[in-house]
This record gives structure tokens, sequence and C-alpha cells, in this order.
């Protein structure tokens, strides 16, 4: 879980600083920059979370990827995709179920019987073509 201080993005494992030109005279990085007090080190940064971003490079590969899958784009990315796959195991077992022969045909089997009931009908079948 995410602290308060703690952000939920996920870094290279390489960064570099971004370089100021232009901001009071002198070039510098934007530590140089911010510790003059000068907002323009703020307004140079090349991305809005810079100085975030700088401070999570020290963690982890594992880290970063527990806090990137901390995200909710990512928690929602993920549940679509576990809805799509159980929507698909789902039809794999309604297709497998009309396979069987079961009385009444309509009865309504659990996914386990529907295996079992599955391996029992592959070997009849099987010794039936032994025979």
């Amino acid at each position: 879980m995410l602290n308060s201080d703690q952000t939920e993005i996920d870094l290279p494992p390489a960064h570099s600083e971004p370089e100021f030109s232009d901001c009071g005279g002198r070039a510098g990085s934007a530590e140089d920059a911010a510790a003059e007090g000068g907002l323009c080190a703020q307004s140079r940064l090349t991305e809005p979370g810079e100085a975030v971003k700088k401070d999570l490079q020290h963690l982890s590969r594992e880290e970063r990827r527990r806090r990137r899958r901390a995200t909710a784009k990512y928690r929602t990315a993920h549940a679509t995709r576990e809805r799509i796959r159980v929507e698909a195991f789902n039809m794999a077992f309604a297709e497998l179920r009309k396979l069987l022969p079961t009385l009444p045909p309509d009865k309504k089997l659990s996914k386990i019987e529907i295996l079992r009931l599955a391996i029992c009908y592959i070997s009849y079948l099987n010794h039936v073509l032994d025979v």
C-alpha cells in the first residue's frame, strides 16, 4: 500500500537530470536552481513530478513494480483482463457441457462435475472404440 509521501510512478532504471541553460544566467541542475529560490527551476522542469521521480530512483525494481500495481489505472486494467479471462473460461465450460450426455439434458452441473463427466465420457468412448 502507498503512504501519503509515496507516489504511483514507475521509473526506468536510469533517468538523467534536466539541464537549465537560461535560468538566472547560469546552467545547473534543478536542485541548484531550486536551492537559490528561483521560480525558474520549478517552471523549467521537463515533467511535473521530476523531483519525485528522482527520489524514487533508489527504489528496487520490485518496489517500483509494487507501486505501479497499486495505481487505480493498473487495477482497473487488471480487473478488465481478469473479467475477459473468466468469461472465456465459462464459455469453454458451457461448450464442453453441450457435448456431454446427461439426464435430464438441461441439468445444471458445476465445473468439477462437468470435468468428471467429461473424463468418464472420454473413457467410455475409448472403450467403445477398443471393442
